[in-house]
């Protein structure tokens, strides 16, 4: 892509964005293909982080912090902070717990001491198929709360979350995963859910947070807490299944 080839021409200190009005070559996890549709907000983000920094160390942290920048763009708007917009391990902005209406997909690349790192990230602002779209959990909320919250646009929502990212990263940089943690377990759906282990017979575990490199933490009765990795997992919502890919 473009911005995959331009981002090692740049000054170190240049940030770069692209914003697809509509695409249809994106990549999602897996292979699978992501399209965007006019209405949807898509950007692809180009950071550098160092090596040996607090997110060098800990690469995987970045798809969380890209999860909550996108759901903060929204809820730290002053009235807009109850729309029920929340992060969904590992990768995903869902309404409540109910319905995906985006996603973020990180790839890094190390040279020499510096991670270079392209973000991709989309979510549905104004359509209101095949999902649903944060506009529409806007109209939803006015008309049950008799508020007249104004709808958003995807070019301000993208604005906002490269702004609240550079924040959300300076305070991981400083504090480490500590620093931005309770914020994301503010707005996660996964607080206190039961899941089943490899398969719907499997042992039942209690999602307890995430831990210091960003993966899953569940705790198996008798077994103490253990960390899931999501390479080799796929976190099934619906079932509630945490199974080997």
């Amino acid at each position: 892509s473009l911005i995959g080839r331009l981002m090692f021409e740049l000054p170190e200190e240049m940030g770069l964005i692209a914003v697809a009005v509509r695409q249809t070559q994106g990549k999602g996890r897996g292979g699978n293909v992501w399209l965007s549709p006019v209405g949807c907000a898509l950007s692809t983000l180009h950071i550098s982080i160092p090596l040996h920094s607090n997110l060098g160390q800990r690469i995987p942290f970045i798809q969380h912090l890209v999860s909550l920048a996108v759901v903060e763009s929204v809820r730290s708007i002053p009235g807009y902070e109850d729309i029920e917009l929340r992060v969904k391990w590992p990768n995903d902005i869902y309404y409540s717990d109910l319905m995906k209406l985006g996603g973020v997909l990180v790839n890094s690349t190390l040279i020499e001491t510096t991670f270079h790192v392209l973000i991709g990230f989309g979510f549905n602002v104004n359509n209101s198929n095949p999902t649903i779209c944060i506009n529409d959990l806007i109209a939803k909320f006015n008309k049950e709360e008799g508020t007249e919250l104004k709808p958003l646009s995807a070019d301000c929502l993208i604005a906002r979350t490269v702004t609240v990212l550079e924040r959300l990263i300076e305070i991981f940089q400083e504090k480490g995963p500590n620093g931005v943690l309770p914020q994301y377990y503010k707005y996660w759906v996964h607080s206190g859910k039961q899941v089943r282990l490899r398969d719907e017979e499997g042992p039942v575990a209690w999602i307890v947070g995430i831990d210091d490199y960003g993966y899953l933490q569940v705790h198996e009765e008798g077994k103490g807490v253990e960390s899931v990795h999501p390479d080799g997992n796929s976190f099934d919502m619906l079932r509630n299944l945490i199974v080997p890919k």
